[in-house]
């Protein structure tokens, strides 16, 4: 069993770097991502503003086809990543390759070699052209290994290294200096911890997840925990009583629910108890009351209002894995019931009850252990509709707005989440299914 898993967590590895690069691929390439859609509000205010300023903008930029300077341009692909290859872009993201952090621009006049850059705190960098290359010394004049500096610049490297020159010879006319970046390096990226820096929230994405995920989890947990508190004691019930008026009213009650999603349903309670056209027994939405009215309330009156609050949107969530584990229960004790060992025992002398609920049931809750990863994985990825009918704050209605908002950094981290509980799960149920079922064995 212990070499089973170590193999299984050492699969996950691979598992999880082909998920998060594919999805890193698609999100790099496809259109309207952040960088377009901040050169188009700016052209768009551009516009609006329209006047000299705005004329003498795209006369200034009109290589670039936007109304930003390329100066400005480089510094939103450098903010929002794309300044670099895809792949090192990803390589980047998990922390194995540095990050650029601190960046200070720096100006070449022609015939300047050296440039002396305050960093901040009292700290100062002295960067030396040396050819095509510039190097960063510390005020000992040793060379530094906090800082480094690169051109940035869309001329050869020839062409920076006898810049001079060719100004004189009457080149490179339409520049009039070489403008340069110097910047520290870390390794930081979600092998660290760090999952970024949210663009819409403009905190880190840690932060932002940290509520909202508490939120999804109590929800879904609270659901799943109540599905199978009903719908297995359910099954058994219409197990022992297969083809009485019982069983079939229960089941068309069950497949009744399971037709309505449970987006769908969630509306119908709102309309009928939300205060609308009926009844007005529970709030239209929210996790809990307004805050003016929640930071006044005390710790039982809390926990009683956020009870008040979640009923509704937790049995919207339960209500479509109803039918599935009350059928799958129903059918693996019926389908253990005919099996040669319930009529040995039987014919031994065992109590029915003895012979239901210590041989049938346990085998009977087999298929239920092993279908229990994909049901955890639900618990997140399956909020995001209810979340949205009940108007909550949870991971999956911020997951699927960061998606919308092209926020990178949300949408990575929400796939990491997903994909580390759903490789988890699916360990969880090959445990627990080895657990109920004697048979298995991993070696």
């Amino acid at each position: 069993m212990f070499n089973y898993v170590i193999r299984r967590l050492l699969l996950m590895i691979p598992t999880f770097l082909g998920a998060t690069l594919l999805v890193f691929i698609i999100l790099q390439m496809a259109p309207g991502g952040p960088l377009e859609k901040t050169i188009m509000q700016i052209q768009m205010g551009g516009t609006q503003g329209g006047g000299e300023g705005g004329a003498s903008s795209n006369a200034a930029s009109s290589e670039t086809g936007t109304l930003l300077p390329k100066r400005a341009l480089k510094e939103l692909e450098r903010f929002y990543g794309f300044d670099k290859p895809i792949l090192q872009r990803y390589l980047i993201w998990l922390g194995v390759w540095p990050r650029e952090i601190k960046h200070r621009n720096l100006v070449f006049k022609a015939g300047e070699t050296e440039k002396k850059k305050n960093m901040g705190k009292r700290r100062y960098a002295y960067v030396k052209k040396n050819g095509s290359k510039l190097e960063v010394f510390d005020k000992e004049g040793n060379k530094s290994n906090l800082w480094m500096a690169r051109f940035d610049m869309d001329i050869s490297d020839e062409e920076i290294t006898h810049f001079e020159e060719l100004k004189n010879q009457g080149m490179l006319q339409d520049i009039s200096k070489l403008e340069a970046t110097i910047f520290e390096t870390e390794f930081s990226g979600i092998l660290t911890g760090n999952l970024g820096k949210s663009y819409t929230y403009q905190q880190p994405v840690v932060e932002v997840m940290k509520p909202r995920f508490k939120v999804s989890i109590m929800l879904g947990l609270t659901g799943l925990l109540i599905s199978y508190l009903v719908c297995i004691p359910l099954g058994i019930k219409k197990a022992l009583s297969h083809g009485s008026k019982f069983d079939l009213i229960s089941s068309t009650i069950v497949f009744m629910a399971y037709s309505i999603p449970g987006w769908a349903f969630g509306g119908v309670l709102l309309v009928l108890f939300g205060g609308g056209s009926f009844w007005d027994v529970f709030p239209l939405g929210g996790f809990h009351s307004p805050q003016e009215i929640w930071q006044n309330l005390s710790f039982f009156e809390k926990v009683l209002d956020q009870i008040h609050h979640a009923i509704l949107p937790i049995i919207a969530w339960s209500i479509t894995g109803f039918a599935t584990i009350t059928v799958l229960m129903k059918n693996s004790l019926l389908d253990n019931m005919s099996q040669d060992y319930v009529r040995t025992a039987f014919a031994k002398g065992l109590s029915e009850k003895r012979v239901i609920w210590v041989h049938a049931i346990r085998n009977s809750l087999i298929p239920i252990a092993s279908g229990i990863g994909h049901i955890i994985g639900f618990i997140i990825m399956g909020s995001y509709f209810i979340e949205m009918i009940f108007n909550i704050n949870g991971f999956g209605k911020m997951s699927f707005q960061g998606i919308l908002d092209r926020d990178y950094p949300i949408t990575m981290g929400f796939l990491v989440i997903v994909v580390m509980i759903r490789l988890i799960a699916n360990l969880l149920s090959d445990l627990a299914l080895a657990a109920v079922d004697p048979r298995i064995r991993f070696k």
